[in-house]
């Protein structure tokens, strides 16, 4: 039986031999692409190339891809580890053609490959090509339909709707007509009851989707219009898992190698066995297989769990998957973590990227862990208190299971599954409602309206020019949008002298002028390739010449900022070790922002190393070299690369001394170290597991900082009338601390005093000693610190001491404890119903002791006083 590594190696070296270049995943973090978080299918690294804003450096390419389906259109998550083939990581095996043939030979190649190669039964083979839409005037697949029939017959040539059988990049853009492969894996038992023609697209599990042919030739519009593109391309996809699945002969994904080592560990660490079924627990060995390979790859390609964005999937893939194992295997101590090194051995050879940082990774993933799982615990205790507060209908409201789910990470059905152990039922519908009014506000923050590009000039893109501050060019496109109500424009130039946000360097500003018509660009970014250009107007004659100017003193500085970063760089590897790499990093041209893998706070005087190294090298005024090069030559001279970024086979490398600083970067530089002039750490501190943050300033910048720093310090050697303002605030420091010991000691005298006055006034109350009163104190402890000193001294007990603290109301109720476990009072309860109303405040506790503070002190007399009527009804 073939390995997966074995069938994934045939894929390339078939295509291979059919002229195809073999290139590498690019990264399933998407960059220099707003539509995208993740990289969802094979064709979005090529995806300039379909649009015509990139030539193609081959006609004919073949991979294998990473791919995360957890967000959007996309959205496979629920249904991963219930049923057999969906996943949230995934590799798309692909095979493309830019330009260059198209459906004949795609489709004599699927069916050589699938039928000659991996000797899959031809009679299990069916295949479905679209069947048009007159609607939109689209005619049938009829050249695919006349290739397949070659090969198969005509009772396994299906015709599919556009639904199943037109593909579409999204609302606008590439799209075009598919032919898919299907596969029957049922026995031939079944196989003979129901011919497998019955159940193509009916979300069989034995009767799946192999490949899909997809046939880009047209170009969809925003008013829905298509029309022919100047080229047309062969885009395909071939799910890697599936393929396993089926030439290992296996019923499930999850019973081929690609997923068999993680679940052995996963039995091996926990205890537990695999039992192949449908039930909770076998789910969760599924969930877990699968998603630590989405979360081990995310975070190798840079994306880091987090609240927002791309950052929040993962971190939400991670605490399912948590649940699962806390839940169903009842495994309580961090699990996934331990299986980072299982898959990153698994994958060394296909994707190097997850064993090359395997310990960083794995070192986020303990961390979200252990934070998830503390958050679990919290969430527990949170829903014990819903369950109490439960309706007579025995329902837990909508409101309250949605935040479990969203400020707890508690999935809608653990809260279901608690909540039948507890004989009650969840108002899904009005989760629903929640969910959906959140989603509608996430929705309304993001809408960007977006119109067609209208062409201007049909001339070659040049892209960004180095060197030049002043280009003469012209527009070539542009294009309206809307975001939040305000309208600008985007602009693309033939060239243009503008650098566009990448790397972490911020895009430029400047101007553009048309016949002495100068309008401004307020940011430069890349959008599928192109550069863009926004601005708040157009031109009157946007065909005209165009003088493009870029701010220089912006550029300036942000570039002393870029090479500053790379001397920095270089100076925290020496200092802190090899397995410092670059996570993060933000240059604009008031300072810069490092983010660095290490797993300690560095300490001032590694800090001050770093400084000391980097003015070294700035006063050194070492030439900055720029040079174009082959990827793998680069490599070997040393060049650093960053995790998550897509190189091509040329890159740029700045080399700043080749035995100090050879990296790979796209971004602009000083032409010299010594223009930087100084510079200066501002800060270091902790962003995320095993990242740390540095932030700096450069020459003006960082002078004018040194500069305050150095009148500050003398101002307050001036206020202390001294020559060391270090060692006379090392003086007031302590006579401060010596004066707060004695204070204290006075002040805890003075309560003891106050609560020896107190005890004298204790009343029996139906044998319960009640102190009710209005003190005079300085802060809310030391009510509390009172009513301790009463406790130690009154048994059976009820207090509530109240004060006005300027002007504010503090209120702490304590009751015995044997009172509040037989239910006879409840000092959290009088704190909600009783104290916050009167006082318009909030507050909370323990039953036996609970404290509140609010806004109006005028009614602290009448709450006791309600207290005490309350003590006299026990």
């Amino acid at each position: 039986m073939l390995t997966s590594a074995q069938i994934r190696q045939q894929f390339l070296d078939f295509f291979k031999s059919k002229g195809h270049h073999i290139v590498p995943s690019a990264p399933i973090v998407i960059k220099n692409d707003p539509s995208l978080l993740f990289t969802n299918a094979g064709m979005n690294q090529f995806k300039d190339y379909f649009l015509g804003n990139k030539q193609a450096p081959y006609k004919r390419v073949v991979d294998t891809q990473k791919c995360l389906r957890v967000s959007g259109k996309h959205n496979d998550l629920e249904e991963v580890g219930v049923d057999t083939y969906h996943h949230t990581m995934f590799e798309m095996l692909g095979n493309w053609s830019f330009g260059d043939y198209f459906k004949k030979e795609a489709i004599a190649w699927s069916w050589e490959l699938l039928t000659e190669v991996y000797k899959i039964d031809k009679e299990r083979l069916y295949i479905t090509v679209f069947e048009g839409d007159e609607n939109e005037g689209l005619p049938p697949s009829t050249i695919a339909l006349e290739a397949w029939k070659h090969y198969v017959p005509a009772e396994r040539i299906l015709f599919g709707n556009k639904k199943d059988n037109f593909w579409e990049m999204g609302d606008t853009g590439p799209c075009g007509p598919c032919s898919e492969i299907h596969v029957d894996c049922r026995s031939e038992e079944e196989r003979a009851l129901i011919p497998g023609s019955l159940l193509v697209n009916k979300d069989h599990p034995q009767v799946i989707e192999i490949w899909n042919n997809v046939f880009i030739q047209y170009n969809r519009l925003k008013d829905r219009s298509l029309v022919p593109l100047p080229a047309t391309h062969v885009d395909t996809g071939m799910g890697f898992e599936r393929l396993v699945r089926v030439l290992q002969g296996k019923q499930s994904n999850y019973d081929t190698d690609v997923f068999t080592g993680t679940i052995n560990a996963t039995e091996r660490i926990t205890g537990q066995r695999y039992d192949y079924s449908d039930s909770k627990h076998a789910i969760a060995f599924r969930v877990i297989a699968d998603h630590i390979r989405a979360i081990g790859f995310a975070i190798s390609d840079g994306q880091l769990p987090s609240n927002t964005g791309a950052g929040y999937v993962i971190r939400r893939i991670l605490r399912r998957a948590v649940r699962y194992y806390y839940s169903y295997l009842d495994y309580k101590q961090p699990l996934l973590h331990q299986l980072i090194p299982v898959i990153a051995a698994q994958f060394e050879q296909v994707f190097p990227e997850l064993h090359q940082q395997k310990d960083f990774v794995a070192k986020v993933v303990k961390e979200e862990e252990d934070a998830f799982l503390r958050t679990l615990d919290k969430g527990l205790k949170r829903i014990d208190d819903i369950i109490a507060g439960v309706d007579q209908n025995n329902t837990i409201n909508g409101k309250s299971a949605f935040e479990l789910f969203d400020t707890y990470g508690f999935p809608l059905d653990l809260t279901m599954l608690i909540a039948a152990e507890n004989n009650l039922v969840i108002d899904e519908a009005g989760f629903k409602e929640e969910m959906q009014q959140q989603k509608n506000r996430s929705r309304a923050a993001g809408v960007v309206d977006t119109e067609d590009w209208i062409e201007v000039h049909n001339t070659p893109d040049k892209g960004f020019v180095y060197d030049d501050v002043l280009v003469h060019t012209l527009v070539t496109k542009y294009r309206k949008i809307t975001a939040k109500g305000k309208e600008q424009y985007q602009i693309v130039l033939a060239e243009t002298p503008f650098y566009a946000e990448s790397g972490g360097q911020v895009g430029d500003n400047g101007y553009l002028e048309f016949d002495g018509e100068k309008i401004w660009v307020t940011d430069t970014k890349k959008d599928n390739g192109l550069i863009i250009h926004y601005t708040n107007q157009l031109p009157t004659n946007i065909a005209a010449p165009v003088k493009a100017g870029f701010n220089i003193e912006k550029r300036l500085f942000t570039s002393y900022n870029h090479t500053a970063t790379h001397l920095m760089h270089a100076a925290l590897r020496k200092v802190l070790g090899a397995h410092v790499a670059q996570k993060g990093s933000l240059v604009n041209e008031e300072y810069l922002r490092f983010d660095f893998s290490h797993f300690a706070k560095m300490t001032d005087e590694e800090i001050r190393e770093v400084e000391q190294i980097v003015n070294e090298k700035i006063r050194e005024n070492i030439p900055v070299v720029i040079k174009q090069m082959p990827k793998e030559e680069a490599l070997q001279l040393g060049a650093m690369a960053l995790f998550g970024e897509k190189y091509g086979d040329t890159v740029r490398v700045v080399i700043i001394d080749p035995n100090y600083s050879i990296e790979l970067c796209g971004g602009t530089h000083v032409m010299s170290t010594g223009m930087i002039g100084v510079f200066k750490i501002t800060s270091e501190a902790a962003v995320a597991a095993g990242v740390r943050r540095v932030e700096a300033l450069t020459g003006s910048a960082a002078f004018n900082l040194l500069y305050s720093q150095f009148a500050g310090l003398k101002e307050i050697a001036g206020l202390l009338k001294t020559k060391d303002p270090v060692k006379a605030v090392e003086k007031i420091v302590q006579e401060k601390q010596d004066l707060e010991k004695r204070l204290e000691s006075m002040e805890a005298k003075q309560l003891a005093a106050f609560a020896k006055e107190l005890q004298a006034k204790v009343q029996d109350i139906n044998g319960v000693n009640f102190i009710g009163e209005l003190v005079e104190v300085s802060n809310a402890d030391a009510l509390k610190k009172i009513c301790f000193d009463l406790k130690s001294n009154i048994a059976n007990h009820v207090f509530i001491l109240a004060a006005n603290i300027d002007g504010k109301a503090s209120v702490v109720v304590m009751i015995d404890e044997a009172l509040a476990a037989a239910g006879k009072l409840d000092a959290v309860k009088i704190i909600k119903e009783q104290a916050t109303p009167l006082i318009k405040g909030g507050g909370g506790g323990q039953k036996s002791l609970a404290t509140a503070g609010g806004q109006d002190a005028s009614n602290l007399l009448q709450l006791i006083n309600k207290v005490k009527a309350l003590v006299e009804l026990i």
